[in-house]
């Protein structure tokens, strides 16, 4: 059985836009096009690629079609490129997952040298750490910055460095809340931030502190400038990168917490990709400790 390239990439654009009108308008067909084509290739395998909700929720047979069409676009990219036939002015989108923190902080830079000479679109993936590996897995990317050191079913993984945390907290929040110093008891009543619910930094540090996590309050403010800035206003105290800068705060004291980041992409021999790679990995190795 031979899975037809145009079939496998219109799923890929419908699990990029999320519903069929939108992947019709990037692929210059109609709706019902898109329809038959999905019909089309469901019918061939024998299986269920795409649930139709809205965004359109992939199945893991049409997670297995979308890393195939990723795969063959940018293979195809390559190809073309060496033999000098790519089209002039011809793009190729780069889906990569990263923390919130690493793209508040490093990763940027590089993906903008990368842009300025290669005919890229980066589409970006925001997950935390410990879980942008998942979408490796899923085909919704085609390389990730992880905290998971083993690698992804048909991925390499190479170590970029660490990204170093401190618990700080705003001159005033700190008086109020830790007059008598940053005691087990003061911990269990002071607020802190959490970037969202798989945020689980804060909790590490507690924990270091002896300190149960479960009942102390919290705020959550998922974006990482927006998490600084509520630290810097005094609305909590948090785990902020020592890249990311003070701005004012004091520390708490406590371990300084180091996660380590990796990256991980398909193991395809694809000068593209392996490039994006090198880049990364040099800006890491300038910054990362």
């Amino acid at each position: 059985m031979r899975i037809d390239p145009e079939l496998a990439a219109t799923v890929a654009a419908v699990a990029d836009e999320g519903t069929l009108d939108a992947a019709s308008r990037r692929l210059r067909i109609t709706p019902s096009a898109v329809s038959q084509r999905l019909k089309t290739l469901e019918q061939q395998l024998g299986r269920v690629l795409v649930v139709r909700t809205k965004p359109v929720q992939l199945t893991e047979a049409g997670e297995a079609v979308v890393r195939l069409a990723r795969q063959v676009a940018l293979l195809e990219h390559d190809a073309l490129s060496g033999l000098g036939l790519d089209e002039e002015g011809a793009r190729i989108s780069i889906p990569l997952a990263v923390n919130a923190d690493s793209m508040a902080t490093w990763f940027l830079p590089p993906l903008a040298r990368l842009s300025a000479e290669h005919a890229i679109d980066f589409d970006l993936h925001r997950d935390d750490q410990n879980f942008t590996a998942r979408l490796l897995e899923s085909g919704a990317v085609m390389a990730a910055v992880t905290s998971e050191e083993a690698p992804v079913a048909g991925c390499s993984v190479s170590p970029l460095g660490v990204l170093e945390y401190r618990a700080m907290a705003e001159p005033a929040f700190a008086a109020r809340w830790f007059p008598e110093g940053v005691t087990r008891g003061a911990l269990g009543a002071a607020p802190f931030v959490d970037f969202d619910r798989r945020d689980t930094l804060q909790h590490e540090w507690l924990r270091a502190m002896k300190v149960s996590h479960q009942s102390v309050p919290r705020h959550y403010v998922p974006a990482s400038h927006d998490y600084a800035l509520a630290v810097e206003l005094g609305l909590g105290w948090g785990m902020l990168p020592l890249l990311q800068g003070a701005h004012g705060l004091v520390p708490l004291g406590g371990p300084t917490l180091r996660v380590r980041l990796y990256w991980q992409q398909w193991n395809l021999r694809s000068t593209l990709l392996d490039t994006i790679a090198a880049e990364i990995a040099a800006e890491a190795g300038r910054v990362l400790g």
